[in-house]
């Protein structure tokens, strides 16, 4: 639930301007997480993220710049919690995740910044990521298989 958590929080705030925890607590809730404002004040702790000043005197939540390491197990996590199966067609790559995890991992493969993955596309359990070649899709699919059997 965290790891699930933790996606919708980075996903909010990269697409909305997000000022106060209460605020971030009441998108949650309708995103169906119930969250206090304890658990939104640890998650901002974990994930790290800051104010930074936006136009007209606002701020709003940002992620700082991580550690890459950290980054990369953050998104190995999430990779590993949320996956269950995946196939290929051709250059595109299917993934099946658990029930409302596909943003996520969707998010943690973007994040990889494999050269080999143009993009992804997720529901609420299944992602197709465009992959540039067959073979490359090959590739992607190895370091995934690598990713959720050895961690890394």
């Amino acid at each position: 639930m965290k790891v699930s958590r933790h996606a919708k929080i980075i996903e909010l705030i990269s697409q909305r301007d997000i000022e106060t925890q209460e605020e971030l607590a009441e998108y949650l809730t309708e995103a169906g997480f119930k969250v206090t404002q304890a658990t939104v004040s640890r998650d901002i702790r974990d994930l790290k993220l800051t104010k930074i000043s936006v136009d007209g005197g606002k701020q709003k939540y940002v992620i700082l710049k991580q550690d890459e390491n950290d980054i990369n197990e953050k998104y190995i996590r999430v990779l590993r919690d949320g996956f269950l199966s995946m196939d290929m067609a051709q250059n595109i790559l299917v993934i099946k995740t658990v029930s409302g995890m596909a943003m996520a991992v969707a998010a943690a493969v973007d994040a990889m910044d494999w050269k080999e993955v143009v993009g992804c596309i997720a529901g609420d359990d299944t992602i197709m990521c465009a992959i540039r070649s067959i073979e490359e899709t090959e590739i992607v699919m190895e370091k995934i298989h690598q990713i959720v059997t050895r961690g890394f």
